[in-house]
């Protein structure tokens, strides 16, 4: 999304419909309609920091194939937050500024679940927590 200076602008442009790619709760939306297809396997950026190396042998279960404990091995150290943060080949540093300005916001920030309560204003979260419950009640969606 175009970076904003404002995070209350930021807020409400991204509960919006009129977010860069349409609005977010419409992208989760039409992908869940797909959970249930054999070639879709879900999974949520909680589940992944409790258990990534479990996570991964999930995925190869799910693509078919199996990898040795030292390939799992790798693919659980390459796939950390940091390693990913410090990797550019999956942390936007190589984008050009015009399309993604990492002197203004980096693409990865803290790596941790949760801290939009350290950045939102209680009107904020009831902003969210009402739009959330307006778009998606009649999804059987929880997070961890």
């Amino acid at each position: 999304m175009e970076y904003r200076e404002d995070f209350q602008e930021f807020v409400s442009l991204f509960l919006s419909k009129h977010a860069i790619f349409g609005g977010w709760f419409e992208h989760v939306k039409g992908w869940l309609k797909l959970k249930d297809k054999p070639n879709m396997l879900f999974l949520s950026y909680e589940e992944m920091l409790k258990d990534l190396r479990g996570n991964v042998i999930k995925i190869c279960k799910f693509l078919g194939k199996e990898l040795d404990d030292t390939a799992i091995d790798s693919v659980v150290t390459n796939s950390t937050f940091n390693a990913m943060k410090g990797n550019n080949m999956s942390n936007y540093s190589a984008v050009p500024n015009y399309l993604f300005n990492q002197d203004k916001v980096s693409f990865y920030r803290k790596g941790v679940a949760g801290d939009y309560k350290n950045h939102f204003t209680a009107a904020q979260e009831e902003e969210f927590d009402k739009a959330y419950q307006d778009f998606m009640k009649d999804v059987n969606l929880t997070f961890a």
